[in-house]
């Protein structure tokens, strides 16, 4: 049963990460925003998230900073004293996210379902969440449903400013653009420099602009700085070089975006832009580019088979491969395959 039948007037959304996972969470906002136009959402969100998430239409974003240890609880509490909320939406099961939930007032507090649930999470809710669907994003759209909403198909529309289009104009030329995105947070999730390299040359034959793009942690800053020793085709090399807006804007101009499982490959969700994801410990089915799931390069079925001799149906939901050195199944043949199906799937038809 739904709990509203009519709009609420509050809606608290508790995600604090990671970009991807936010990336999905947005598509549950825009549908409460459809259907309730006038419900007033705060969503509570990391300091690095809050950065893209600002972005938002008609959204609170109230930041939480993990890095402030106790203090930041205890700042955000103060923050939220004397507000009540009509739901709370907890949508991460993790323990710092639920100790910050212990904050807010709220009559129903919707969490997981125990399966997904991790971290004691179902003590801190008291109406759990049905789950359907194996992706992520639509996982989330559970929220929705017992929330009440009509139609809870995953759908994405982001707003990219002015500003940072006429910065990701600059970047652009006659040449359709691909972007790679070579790192993730978690190194063991990065395919190889040479890989990338081999990418970058198969596609300056077909006339791309190749660009390198990032945070400015130093083990993306070595792998791009790797990539371009490998290559003489990365056009520019912006890892580091970015705001989160101005790398949105980057990713919508984009023909196409390269990456493991790692933000910008779901920001690229957000904007419509063609995404080959390159996946191994994580189930892409589970966790790849929602729009895009049919375009990976994935071996993590492959892998998960070597090291426990099972399937993916035949284990838990968020299984993932702990080989360290997974990623290295990925072969250039496989890449190099799948961006020419998607070239002449998307790209050409897109000149």
């Amino acid at each position: 049963m739904a709990v509203f039948t009519s709009a609420p007037t509050s809606l608290c959304l508790l995600r604090l990460s990671a970009i991807g996972d936010c990336c999905h969470a947005v598509a549950l906002v825009q549908a409460i925003q459809r259907q309730w136009p006038q419900t007033r959402i705060t969503w509570i969100t990391g300091k690095i998230e809050a950065r893209l998430l600002d972005q938002l239409p008609d959204v609170e974003i109230i930041t939480f900073d993990k890095s402030a240890g106790w203090r930041a609880y205890l700042r955000l509490w103060r923050q939220l004293r004397g507000r009540r909320f009509d739901a709370l939406l907890h949508m991460q099961a993790a323990m710092r996210a639920s100790i910050v939930s212990l904050g807010i007032r709220a009559e129903y507090r919707l969490g997981f379902e125990r399966e997904r649930a991790k971290d004691g999470q179902w003590l801190f809710t008291n109406l759990k969440v049905e789950a359907k669907g194996e992706h992520v994003a639509d996982g989330f759209m559970g929220f929705g449903r017992t929330l009440g909403l009509i139609d809870t198909t995953p759908r994405w529309h982001w707003p990219v400013t002015p500003e940072a289009q006429a910065q990701a104009a600059k970047h652009k030329d006659k040449r359709p653009l691909l972007l790679i995105c070579p790192a993730a947070s978690k190194a063991y999730k990065n395919w190889t420099a040479e890989g990338y390299a081999a990418l970058a040359d198969h596609a300056h034959k077909r006339g791309m602009k190749v660009m390198l793009i990032g945070s400015p942690a130093k083990m993306e800053r070595d792998l791009a700085a790797r990539i371009e020793q490998l290559t003489a085709n990365i056009d520019e090399n912006l890892v580091g070089r970015t705001s989160l807006p101005e790398l949105m804007a980057l990713i919508k101009a984009a023909s196409l975006v390269v990456a493991p499982d790692t933000g910008p490959a779901h920001m690229a969700t957000l904007t419509g832009t063609p995404v080959l994801g390159l996946y191994a410990h994580h189930n892409p089915a589970r966790t790849g580019p929602y729009h895009c799931r049919d375009y990976v390069v994935s071996v993590y079925e492959e892998a998960l088979l070597a090291e426990t001799g099972k399937a993916p149906a035949e284990l838990p939901w968020r299984t993932r491969v702990k080989d360290e050195h997974a990623m290295k199944r990925i072969t250039i043949e496989q890449v190099t395959a799948q961006f020419d199906r998607i070239y002449h799937d998307q790209v050409q038809k897109a000149e």
